[in-house]
């Protein structure tokens, strides 16, 4: 009787008019970032009736959230003699498939194995993101859950809010010992029948829970940063403002265009649109560490202040890498980056055969950042500069080593003398020098092709079995590639 009027006393307690704000299907939509694994009790304590109540009852209470990685995830996990998961964490990223998922569970039926399920429950949640928030949503009618309390404990101490509706009156204890503070918001006793009547406070809970109030950078460069929050206001209930300013910053490492330094006492001040959610800070000063602060103002609620901090990247100098192509055996093409227009006046680029060769220069425009090297020496290497001028007077230097080609002469005539009947004295004049042989193909009387190699002394050789009005090709072979070379056809 003591359990039963306590229990009373709860339930009465929660079906009193809340006075947290309710947050309805259009004010949750954008609001949470977060992971929520519901515990259903499946076992065949349930009755099917109230099994299809909780299940109508998930819907409502998980309908208004926006799903999928950067929002809400949703996972369910059934109790009965052996867990089953009945879908992880990243399957759903839209409300259809989630509700869909959820009207088509089936009861396990069995034994209520709780802790079985907890186990499981803890391995799928340790594998998520730490500076997330996590939820398990444990629904129960209270029959038996068994020993919980080690299971319980364990999640919590990973970071696990744990709430907890029983549509039973009993093993409060067990429940007020699982759940994590406050009681009064995360323990729920309710009929089947008058379920609903909770959804929006445990709703309201879940919110408050995961409740996405951080202000991020979401792209950094030395001179900029992309500063990103979730919205909590609109275009015609608020502003925002926003104030940044340099807390630190490496010894000289001043801005170079400019010889600025940091003056932690100066604030910069923005302020912008309520339906805003996020904001560039241009001209920040590189390997700088700065703090922005974002204050939601409204005259209809109080918001809290999102603070970020965060490090300029360091200073990149154009140029801060040079690359090579389009390499053949008298060009080759030089590209560096990155391409700063507004920074350099123009580049310089020095080359020259090692070790003395004559040092030849091309000067080009500031917004150009390649150019083909011609003119050059087959199988030489080059020493290439690239020279930067800045606007500031400053001159930043990178060179690199540059292989041209080995030049690949080409056969100078191929002739083809018929000697006899389906034979071909094939003849050619090629090029010594760095000569290693001659590949020779031809299509055979079968008409499949054939081919052989021949030493660089061959000048020519004699094929038979040639099929008629057959396509006979010559090629100088060098130590890089093989050269041109000339086909003639047998008639």
């Amino acid at each position: 009787m003591k359990w039963f009027l306590l229990a009373c006393i709860i339930l009465g307690a929660k079906l009193q008019p809340s006075n947290m704000q309710v947050a309805g299907p259009d004010t949750v939509l954008n609001c949470c970032e977060g992971d929520i694994l519901l515990l259903l009790d499946s076992s065949g304590s349930v009755s099917s009736y109230e099994f299809s109540r909780l299940l109508l009852f998930l819907t409502e209470l998980l309908r208004p959230f926006s799903l999928g990685r950067g929002q809400v995830r949703v996972g369910l996990l059934q109790v009965g003699t052996s867990p089953h998961l009945e879908f992880d964490l990243d399957v759903h990223s839209d409300q259809a498939s989630l509700q869909k998922a959820l009207r088509g569970t089936r009861q396990l039926q069995g034994d209520t194995n709780t802790e079985a399920a907890l186990q499981l429950a803890r391995r799928l949640l340790a594998g998520v993101e730490t500076e997330l928030p996590k939820i398990l949503v444990w629904l129960t009618d209270g029959v038996q859950p068994g020993d919980v309390d080690g299971p319980m404990s364990a999640l919590k101490e990973e970071g696990v809010s744990v709430l907890a509706v029983s549509t039973g009156h009993g093993n409060y204890q067990v429940l007020r010992r699982a759940v994590t503070p406050p009681v009064e918001s995360h323990l729920y006793f309710v009929d089947i029948d008058d379920i609903n009547i909770i959804t929006e406070d445990l709703r309201e809970a879940i919110i408050e829970i995961i409740r996405a109030e951080r202000l991020r950078v979401a792209h950094l460069t030395s001179h900029s940063a992309v500063l990103q929050w979730r919205p909590v206001l609109s275009a015609d209930n608020g502003y925002y403002e926003l104030r940044y300013n340099c807390v630190w910053k490496m010894e000289g490492t001043a801005h170079p265009d400019s010889g600025a330094s940091c003056n932690t006492g100066q604030y910069h001040r923005r302020t912008l649109p309520g339906d805003s959610s996020w904001e560039e800070l241009t001209n920040l000063q590189p390997d700088t560490t700065y703090t922005a602060s974002l204050s939601p103002e409204s005259n209809q609620e109080l918001f809290n202040t999102l603070s970020v901090t965060f490090t300029t990247l360091p200073e990149v100098l154009s140029p801060a890498v040079v690359s090579l192509s389009d390499s053949g055996p008298r060009q080759v093409r030089v590209s560096w980056g990155p391409l700063q227009p507004a920074r350099v006046q123009r580049y310089r680029v020095e080359y020259g055969a090692i070790p003395s060769g004559r040092v030849h220069t091309v000067t080009l425009h500031g917004h150009q950042n390649s150019t083909l090297l011609t003119g050059l020496e087959p199988d030489t290497q080059y020493l290439v500069t690239v020279s930067a001028l800045h606007v500031t007077g400053k001159e930043r230097t990178m060179s690199v080593k540059a292989c041209t080609q080995e030049a690949l002469p080409a056969l100078a005539d191929l002739q083809l003398t018929p000697v006899g009947r389906e034979a071909m004295q094939v003849e050619w004049q090629g090029h010594a020098e760095g000569l290693r042989g001659y590949w020779l193909s031809w299509e055979g009387g079968n008409t499949q092709s054939s081919s052989m190699y021949l030493p660089p002394g061959s000048l020519s050789t004699q094929l038979t079995h040639l099929a008629p009005s057959s396509r006979v090709c010559v090629s100088p072979v060098y130590s890089s590639g093989r050269g041109d070379g000339i086909c003639c056809s047998a008639e």
